[in-house]
């Protein structure tokens, strides 16, 4: 998508010719330019923090696309718990290793923090329900085993929810609450 900035300094270069550094500061094109560039920063930093937010989600069905099984059958129950215990413990070591660099009496490095509450949060979020692309559908894995990692290719397969005692139940995209 071309900038607002780009095509207001290109009618400005067209309008000045090549007299764009010296426009007065209050001129309407100075004010458009100013104008365009911060549209311009506004919309970089909703889209950088919209990708931060979706960034654990697409992380997420990565880790899922990567354990799917050659075959694509259907996965079972007991086997989608399996990966999903897999996938809590992926930072695990990374977490021993960080509490056995800590000298005693200190308090805890900020990366050791984060990991554990995002591995709490995680934990709850199992009790009630985990959200994850539906592993029970044949369509569905050879969608996610075709899926590019793009945010909005995520709109084409089917999700569930799965508890930690076995409940599976429809779930949306993209995730909200525990829908």
């Amino acid at each position: 998508m071309p900038s607002k900035l780009a095509k207001v300094q290109k009618q400005v270069t067209r309008k000045k010719g090549t007299k764009i550094n010296s426009l007065h500061e209050n001129s309407r094109d100075a004010r458009r330019l100013r104008k365009a560039s911060n549209r311009d920063d506004r919309v970089a930093r909703l889209n950088s923090t919209r990708e931060k937010a979706n960034r654990q989600w697409l992380e997420r069905v990565a880790f899922f696309q990567d354990r799917l099984p050659e075959t694509l059958n259907p996965l079972d129950m007991t086997s989608i718990k399996e990966l999903i215990e897999e996938y809590l413990g992926r930072n695990s070591e990374e977490i021993e290793q960080l509490r056995a660099e800590r000298r005693p009496g200190r308090p805890a490095s900020t990366r050791l923090t984060l990991l554990e509450q995002q591995t709490e949060q995680e934990r709850k979020e199992y009790e009630s329900g985990y959200w994850l692309p539906n592993l029970q559908d044949a369509e569905t894995l050879q969608r996610l085993d075709a899926w590019n990692g793009s945010w909005i290719a995520l709109s084409n397969l089917l999700f569930l929810r799965v508890d930690n005692h076995g409940g599976a139940k429809d779930s949306q995209f993209p995730p909200r609450g525990a829908s």
